[in-house]
């Protein structure tokens, strides 16, 4: 099954909204988010915010999943970092490779770039996606402050 990545619209939001609720509360992710984030970083992606984008998966029109970058540039290794700060795939849709076909799909689109993700370690279905698509582990601490 081929799956058609596009740009999010409006049209999506309603979709994606109940796809991050999942996600967000599922134990892939560390923080459980809330609607007005969840709210702001769909305006984020439509309103082309030069930081970040948002993607939906589809096939025949039905949306499969979506995805959320973040851009940046990173000093230690020179280069734009691309970070894949959202990644989920309908249960009815894993395992088909529409996760691969996104990692590739950036890939080309952002040649020469430093590409970053954060997994929790218990998801091992995705651990093993990233690490077939040429990812490493990396051995580092982060920290955040928030105002």
């Amino acid at each position: 099954m081929k799956s058609r990545i596009r740009y999010m619209e409006e049209q999506d939001r309603h979709q994606i909204l109940e796809m991050m609720r999942i996600f967000y509360a599922s134990e892939a992710v560390f923080t459980n988010g809330s609607e007005d984030i969840f709210n702001t970083d769909i305006d984020n992606c439509i309103n082309e915010n030069p930081y970040i984008e948002g993607y939906v998966f589809e096939n025949d029109n039905r949306i499969q999943g979506y995805a959320m970058l973040a851009k940046s540039f990173s000093t230690e290794f020179g280069k734009a970092c691309i970070w894949i700060e959202d990644i989920y795939i309908k249960d009815e849709y894993r395992g088909l490779g529409i996760g691969s076909h996104f990692l590739n799909f950036i890939e080309h689109k952002y040649p020469n770039s430093l590409f970053r993700l954060e997994v929790e370690a218990e998801n091992e279905r995705a651990v093993n996606v990233y690490k077939k698509c040429g990812y490493d582990v990396l051995p580092y601490m982060e920290m955040k402050k928030q105002n």
